[in-house]
């Protein structure tokens, strides 16, 4: 039998009058554990969520690697380039690599009676993946562009039409600024929302035909292609991948370095991730220290007798870390339940509302990593367990006569 275990569980759950003082100093660990974990929980799914995102949005309106030709000058026109490439085939066998799709971008002018914006025409093709303006769909559908005709439905974004006073099947004339001036019939079909006002301030979705006609290309030409990817972590090693199979006039580049201002500021909210972490571990430790020295200096007669009866420094310190344990595990598991619980409503029922001119997004968004989550649990026991070791110490310095007298 473990004597120590036996002893711990019997200080556990003897009457609260034999434990005046250590009963509520317990109750206000295993508080403060719960809190600092439930709170560490909703930092490390709120940051992630948030970045996931953010990244999302961003490589949802521009893939994860763009291939075009290497004279263009990043503005909103491309230079054409062939469509018919030699590394097409292999680059879509490739593992990680999901999507290949051709685009090309014309800036252009919505005029309306009493309003103008710019804007920038994004013409795709009959390869285009849809997943990511369903999924951001308000109203209407996805027009679908195939090879037998040219379509002028359009998919527009809430922000513009809210600001043009525009409605669902409505005609919208674009002006294209080139020489000679061209103008564009199109009618709305679809009105999306992703609330990154970066991109739904601009960008329409149409026919990538009225970009070829526009630029007098041809329908062989492109302005380049797009590559969607399984895993945002693999981005640099199918760069150099795509990268080394392109001719010498085509360049390729990745979502982070085609906005690496918007990646940089993400990767910095690991910073607040590691400050949140560390106080809040800092405020359990304490806690918890502080609760053992509390229930040790309140049971010094019982270590004196102990020791008294022969038990070792060992066996008597192995009553108070098991009582350690105790404040750990329930605080943890209370601190699961609170912060997981926080989240998923959140998930479900969008509670807390944010405003997208300022976060990207409408409301605090919760990304469940169960792998994160675990990982903080036992990084948090172990934390604690090896700090709980210390005030134990003060056990071995302890005499059994001057302990059986401590009053």
């Amino acid at each position: 039998m473990n004597i120590s275990f036996f002893i711990s569980n019997k200080l556990l759950i003897t009457k609260e009058s034999n434990n005046s003082y250590t009963r509520p100093i317990i109750r206000i660990s295993i508080f403060a554990i719960a809190i600092s974990v439930a709170f560490m929980l909703l930092s490390i799914m709120i940051v992630m969520g948030f970045k996931n995102q953010v990244a999302n949005k961003v490589i949802g309106f521009n893939s994860h690697i763009q291939i075009t030709s290497f004279g263009d000058n990043q503005s909103y026109g491309n230079d054409p380039i062939d469509k018919k490439q030699n590394f097409y085939s292999s680059i879509t066998q490739e593992e990680g690599i999901e999507h290949i799709q051709v685009f090309a971008t014309k800036a252009g002018i919505i005029k309306t009676e009493d309003e103008i914006h710019g804007v920038v025409l994004k013409g795709v093709g009959d390869d285009f993946h849809k997943d990511f303006f369903k999924e951001n769909l308000v109203e209407g559908v996805v027009p679908i562009f195939n090879d037998s005709l040219v379509s002028n439905n359009i998919l527009i974004s809430q922000r513009i039409v809210k600001l043009l006073n525009l409605k669902l099947g409505q005609d919208i004339f674009v002006y294209f600024i080139q020489d000679p001036p061209r103008v564009r019939k199109f009618k709305i079909s679809g009105i999306y929302r992703t609330g990154f006002s970066d991109f739904d301030d601009i960008i329409l979705l149409g026919d990538i035909r009225h970009v070829q006609n526009l630029n007098s290309w041809g329908h062989d030409r492109v302005g380049g292609f797009e590559i969607m990817l399984s895993n945002l972590d693999d981005i640099d090693r199918h760069t150099q991948i795509v990268y080394n199979q392109l001719d010498y006039n085509l360049i390729c580049k990745n979502i982070k370095e085609l906005y690496p201002q918007i990646f940089d500021w993400l990767d910095l909210q690991n910073l607040n991730i590691q400050v949140i972490l560390f106080l809040m571990i800092v405020v359990g430790v304490m806690n918890m220290i502080t609760a053992l020295l509390i229930m040790i200096l309140e049971k010094t007669q019982l270590i004196g007798i102990l020791k008294a009866l022969g038990a070792n420094n060992w066996v008597v310190r192995k009553v108070f870390v098991y009582n350690a344990l105790y404040l750990i595990i329930y605080g943890l598991m209370l601190g699961n339940i609170f912060g997981l619980s926080l989240g998923y409503l959140q998930k479900t029922f969008n509670l807390i509302k944010l405003d997208p001119n300022i976060y990207y997004m409408d409301t605090v968004p919760i990304n469940f990593d169960f792998s994160s989550i675990i990982l903080l649990n036992l990084g948090v026991f172990i934390i604690c367990w090896l700090v709980l070791l210390i005030p134990s110490i003060i056990i071995t310095k302890m005499k059994p006569i001057q302990s059986i007298r401590f009053e």
